[in-house]
């Protein structure tokens, strides 16, 4: 049994109380479980897709779907196959229906959703005057921390 292992169902403040050699280890045990078990995942993925791919491209012709999810038996199995819309809007032609829809007199808010969006990179490299008049608009939240251990030299 790994130290991993020996961990599943412990309270995080006791893992705290570990020293740091053993918290990287537990770190290393759990980034090779979770890259092994998306490995495995994606390999099942694959199959499922060579095994139903044709099945549900028919399946989806015959309801007349492009997309969406269709549903069928396999044996005693059960299975539903998602197929995903995603839709693309060309930026440039859009803003240029905006611009007739505006110059018509009517609100092109009614009809598409406009939205307004700053590189950061590109917002930290602005002279301070400039970000000055953008600050009120801007918000920062932080996301999630990331701890990344290694050993330091002289510790092997």
């Amino acid at each position: 049994m790994t130290l991993l292992e020996r961990c599943i169902g412990r309270p995080a403040s006791e893992l705290a109380e570990y020293p740091p050699e053993m918290l990287l280890d537990l770190k290393l045990q759990a980034a090779d479980a979770v890259a092994s078990a998306k490995a495995h995942y994606d390999l099942i993925d694959r199959a499922l897709g060579l095994r139903y791919h044709r099945i549900a491209e028919q399946q989806r012709l015959a309801e007349g779907k492009d997309t969406g999810t269709v549903t069928f038996r396999d044996g005693v199995v059960r299975v539903s196959v998602e197929l995903p819309k995603r839709v693309e809007w060309d930026q440039t032609r859009l803003s240029q229906i905006v611009e007739r829809i505006r110059a018509a007199g009517e609100d092109p808010g009614e009809f598409v959703e406009i939205s307004y969006r700053i590189s950061e990179a590109k917002y930290s490299a602005w002279p301070a005057s400039m970000r000055a008049s953008f600050d009120a608009a801007r918000t920062l939240k932080s996301g999630k921390p990331t701890f990344r251990l290694s050993l330091t030299e002289g510790k092997s």
